[in-house]
């Protein structure tokens, strides 16, 4: 039963947390991008042309259509490899652009200098789809043309959906200008790089191995006070020939700062070896299968 209720608290947690990352993604869309015609992929971009050419529905409501259409074409061509949580997180991002658009109109960044248009979209923009990434979300859009164009092509899944927001890029180009459309593919390449920086520093946990005469009182503090894991090595010192415990701790980097301080109070004189890990997958952790 306790098992169960952590498993929804994390649940509810990463529907919290993916609702605030699609909430800032639409931010980033309504107050800089899509003044700008600045179509950087995905259903956004494909709605902003849309857009110009039949103006009396919002980009709010082509992306509501186009989403539609491509799960359509998703479940019959691909399967029904879509969760409830990407469904959700792809038309909460809708809802968000279109009452920020139509019904609340907030304030629009509509400048000459675009650069800041498409760096501070991007901000906004990457961070929020990096935090609905990293908590099990994913925005649909182009995800689900790029999936049934690798299957039927046998593509790399990522150059795929690369070249398909490159496409759309291109197009705002020939839609709009091709001044246009280059800032369009400078923000889908900064967008890439961005959402990677910073899904690196949401996910990068740390491993910790600890030498010293007291790690049974550190393993103490770290099973009772942090509800981690901790895993004891039996090794031999090379130069005393002594046997003695490693203690071995995975942790996210948040709590590297507590772990330290405890040591240098329980153990000043420990020899502890600090390792990033890109991924920590299990208890405690991201799931296995969840690993995007």
């Amino acid at each position: 039963m306790k098992r169960e209720n952590l498993d929804i608290k994390e649940q509810i947690k990463e529907y919290i947390l993916s609702t605030i990352g699609v909430l800032l993604t639409a931010l980033g869309l309504v107050i800089f991008f899509i003044p700008n015609n600045i179509a950087a992929g995905g259903a956004s971009g494909m709605a902003m042309i849309l857009h110009r050419f039949i103006p009396a529905i919002s980009v709010g409501i082509w992306m509501y259509v186009i989403n539609i259409i491509l799960f359509i074409l998703g479940f019959l061509l691909v399967g029904k490899d879509f969760s409830f949580k990407t469904i959700y997180s792809t038309f909460a991002l809708n809802f968000f652009v279109d009452l920020f658009d139509r019904v609340i109109n907030i304030p629009k960044y509509q400048g000459n200098d675009l650069m800041l248009a498409v760096f501070f979209g991007n901000v906004l923009a990457s961070v929020g789809m990096a935090i609905a990434f990293a908590n099990n979300s994913s925005t649909g859009g182009t995800d689900i043309l790029a999936k049934i164009i690798s299957k039927y092509f046998h593509t790399p899944l990522g150059t795929t959906l690369l070249m398909v927001d490159f496409s759309i890029g291109i197009l705002a180009g020939i839609t709009f200008d091709a001044r246009i459309g280059m800032y369009a593919l400078l923000a889908i390449i900064i967008n890439g790089i961005t959402i990677d920086f910073v899904m690196k520093g949401l996910e990068l946990s740390t491993t910790l191995m600890i030498i010293g005469n007291k790690t049974e009182e550190i393993k103490k503090y770290i099973l009772e006070h942090m509800e981690r894991g901790a895993t004891i090595l039996k090794a031999k010192g090379a130069y005393s020939g002594k046997d003695i415990d490693v203690l071995y701790v995975a942790l996210k980097r948040r709590e590297l700062g507590e772990v330290l301080n405890v040591i240098k109070h329980i153990d000043p004189d420990a020899f502890v070896i600090v390792t990033e890990a890109r991924y920590v997958l299990g208890e405690g952790f991201r799931k296995i299968d969840k690993v995007i």
